[in-house]
């Protein structure tokens, strides 16, 4: 769907960098945007061919291969997009990893690690883009949130910890930028079929406990994930500042 045919939430004229976009969820929001019209910097660790052959628009499409384990590559990241479209209207801060231990058993590897990741060039990279935007007075910043930015959760102590912190930050940074024309917001996926969650999917006592828990009834599509982005990275989005939206099938609401 062309970013004409998105109407009201039409992305034509923007640019976005989404992280973490060669597969799963990254790559269903870099391809969500795509049809509404923006083009997308997709980033991340590994290959990106099926992403931008997903997105089957070369003039408007860029792969940077970047690991966010550290704040090395922030600065590239962002001057490679300028160069490439001469602004950065919209980031995506999907990129993420996980570690799973139990608590008494967990390591500081393993902590500093999901920490680097999900939160640090989380921050990072939005302070990089947001220098960008403030400029210009205007930016929307999505930050990748999780059900566990609400709940505990058991075995990843650090994936807990780093989600939670990006709910806040979300917060602290949509207080500070939206005087300056940046909506800075969050989407918490609920249980999405990807690539990741085929194990449980599979797994007929686990499946069923969780579709027991899920008001709609059956698991989310990653469209429904890329509808949220489009909409908080569009003008119809623009009074909204510092939300955390689950995108849950009502898994929060029981």
């Amino acid at each position: 769907m062309s970013g004409s045919q998105q109407g009201m939430f039409s992305l034509d004229g923007k640019t976005a960098i989404v992280t973490g976009a060669n597969t799963g969820l990254g790559q269903a929001f870099a391809i969500g945007l795509a049809k509404a019209g923006a083009r997308v910097a997709c980033v991340g660790r590994s290959g990106m061919d099926e992403t931008l052959a997903l997105i089957d628009d070369a003039d408007n499409s860029l792969a940077i291969k970047a690991d966010l384990g550290s704040l090395e590559p922030i600065d590239s990241i962002v001057s490679q997009v300028l160069e490439w479209s001469g602004r950065i209207d919209i980031l995506v801060n999907n990129a993420g990893i996980i570690r799973r231990a139990d608590a008494l058993e967990f390591s500081e590897e393993d902590w500093d690690a999901v920490m680097d990741v999900n939160l640090k060039s989380l921050f990072f990279l939005s302070q990089a883009v947001a220098r960008t935007m403030v400029p210009r007075g205007s930016g929307k910043i999505i930050n990748i949130a999780s059900l566990l930015s609400f709940q505990g959760g058991i075995r990843i102590p650090s994936y807990t910890a780093s989600k939670s912190g990006v709910a806040g930050l979300t917060k602290l940074l949509a207080c500070e930028w939206a005087p300056k024309g940046i909506n800075v917001n969050a989407i918490a996926p609920g249980y999405i079929e990807t690539n990741n969650t085929q194990a449980l999917r599979e797994d007929p006592e686990r499946n069923k406990a969780i579709l027991d828990r899920i008001p709609a009834g059956h698991w989310g599509h990653s469209s429904d994930l890329a509808g949220a982005a489009v909409f908080l990275a569009s003008e119809q989005a623009n009074y909204i500042h510092g939300i955390t939206l689950p995108v849950d099938g009502g898994w929060l609401a029981r």
